[in-house]
């Protein structure tokens, strides 16, 4: 029914059986459900006695489940060891400036406040990461509140994102992914506000989270096409003619100028960088396989009725629809330029919280028996998908099977074996120079999980600081004076005898574990040699390395 009347007072409004949500109230008890859409129900005027009861307890309840699963994350996160890129943003937090290569300096500066309060805790070096995931968890439950859910669409939505795959595995690591994950995901939330109170000033939040977003991860730029096409492609293009729009862009902007003013100053290495990144994961076919991982990886399998149904709604839906435009417009970005699947993965839970709401509403109209049913099927299929996936992506054992078949399908965990050894090998090469060589040993990497690993490690063992051509390293030079003896790790026996001179083999790279991972399978020879046959800026200038 079409209808214009002006809002009296905002209450709450029981819809939907027993799921309530905030309404606006209009004159002759209309709820104005949306721009053209009005929906009869009678004016409470005041709110029932349980109302306000059963928000909290639908609330706590969200806080309950993400306080569960960060309860795991917590109690496992320090089975194996570090990460390599976790080990390069320890390095880069040690070496804080207003950019880096390979990201924004967000993810960097969380990790320099962790190393104060924690130290070199890989439990502590997590925390922020389990801390974002669950602060998702919650929001997913928060935007299916406000698209009109009740306890049950809350909870199902938070349930739905915290198993997915990607976000079991954001809580894993200490990755730049995972506060890109959050940012996409408030920003949605933001959203969800904005256009429910058809509040302009909403977009200050919007303003702020998406610079956040912006100094954490570029692809934050593929979320604001989204934003924008969804502003201009529906009704909510009234909110950019709005004042506090062009405000929240000017905050986004500040928030994002001293990395902007970084990048202009090192010529826009970052994009230089990700040109590079871009054509080996093509090359080497890590951009395969997007669609399927979309429904693989980026959610829970179980839930795939869930989101899609959650799409439908929001194009459906005249208020709403800009956050299928959020969605979609992402996806095609990422599919025409071959992007890495996990990419899009921060773009569900929004659709996750939308479809929970249209499936609550669904499975009220059943009957009891029918309903209970659906339910103990849908969430025993999402649960098992969790535990399924939970097997491989959480450290769960230390030994045994488990960690066997983790260990086998989760190449990211065999990532985190080794690097202690490795750098109790590089000291006993190290040792074993004559001491003349010794008083004047660097040691040169290859890669930057070998920098990070030598750098926050090696101090044990009173190594000195690598020599790195990679990434943000590379933009820090060469040391002063320069070593006359080079132990060099992460290099090809060609590389070596290429670019170096008086080449020998010292030791070896590896695991006790006998864990075939990048160290151990392409970089295990560990070599002495002399100096550059090139002078050191000859060499330097020649050899920079992305990765």
């Amino acid at each position: 029914m079409h209808c214009r009347f002006r809002a009296r007072r905002t209450k709450v409004l029981s819809r939907f059986g027993r799921s309530c949500t905030l309404g606006t109230f209009v004159d002759n008890a209309t709820y104005l459900a949306d721009k053209e859409y009005c929906v009869h129900e009678q004016v409470i005027e005041q709110a029932a006695p349980g109302v306000n009861t059963d928000r909290r307890s639908a609330t706590l309840t969200l806080v309950a489940i993400a306080s569960a699963v960060a309860v795991a994350h917590i109690l496992t996160n320090g089975r194996y060891g570090f990460h390599r890129d976790e080990l390069q943003t320890l390095s880069d937090a040690r070496h804080m400036d207003w950019g880096f290569v390979a990201y924004p300096p967000f993810t960097p500066f969380v990790e320099r406040i962790s190393l104060r309060l924690f130290g070199l805790s890989l439990v502590g070096l997590r925390m922020f990461s389990v801390l974002a995931q669950a602060v998702v968890m919650v929001v997913s439950g928060l935007m299916a509140f406000e698209l009109g859910g009740g306890c049950l669409a809350q909870v199902t939505a938070a349930v739905a994102v915290g198993l997915a795959p990607l976000a079991l595995f954001e809580g894993t690591e200490f990755q730049y992914t995972t506060f890109d994950y959050l940012w996409w995901v408030l920003v949605a939330y933001f959203v969800i506000r904005m256009l429910k109170s058809d509040d302009s000033r909403w977009c200050l939040a919007i303003g702020a989270t998406i610079g956040m977003g912006f100094m954490t991860k570029y692809t934050m730029g593929f979320f604001v096409a989204g934003i924008v096409a969804g502003l201009l492609l529906t009704s909510a293009r009234r909110h950019g003619a709005s004042q506090w729009f062009w405000m929240g862009v000017a905050l986004a902007f500040v928030i994002c100028l001293p990395n902007l003013l970084w990048q202009l100053r090192h010529d826009f290495i970052s994009l230089d960088f990700l040109q590079h990144i871009h054509k080996r994961d093509v090359g080497e076919g890590r951009a395969e396989g997007f669609f399927k991982y979309q429904f693989w990886v980026c959610t829970n399998l179980f839930s795939a009725p869930l989101w899609i149904a959650g799409l439908v709604a929001f194009f459906r839906n005249p208020r709403y629809r800009m956050l299928g435009w959020m969605y979609v417009i992402p996806f095609l970005l990422f599919a025409i330029s071959k992007a890495r699947f996990y990419y899009l993965g921060a773009a569900y839970p929004a659709l996750l919280a939308m479809g929970a709401v249209a499936g609550e509403r669904w499975i009220n109209s059943l009957s009891r028996g029918l309903r209970r049913a659906v339910e103990g099927v849908f969430f025993a299929g999402l649960l098992a998908c969790g535990i399924y996936f939970s097997a491989i992506i959480v450290p769960w054992a230390s030994s045994g099977r488990l960690k066997q078949f983790a260990l086998e399908n989760n190449g990211d965990l065999r990532e985190e074996i080794g690097w202690d050894e490795l750098v109790k090998e590089i000291a006993r090469v190290r040792d074993s120079l004559p001491s003349e060589q010794r008083q004047s040993a660097g040691v040169v990497v290859g890669n930057y999980g070998e920098a990070g690993a030598i750098e926050m490690l090696g101090p044990a063992y009173q190594l000195p600081p690598p020599i790195s051509l990679t990434n943000s390293a590379w933009l820090r030079g060469y040391p002063t004076p320069q070593p006359s003896t080079l132990i060099m790790l992460g290099w090809s026996r060609e590389q070596v005898q290429e670019a170096f001179t008086s080449c020998r083999v010292a030791g070896r790279n590896g695991n006790a574990a006998g864990v075939k991972n990048e160290e151990s399978k392409y970089h295990a020879d560990i070599f002495v040699c002399g100096p550059p046959r090139l002078t050191w800026p000859e060499f330097w200038r020649e050899n920079q390395r992305f990765g």
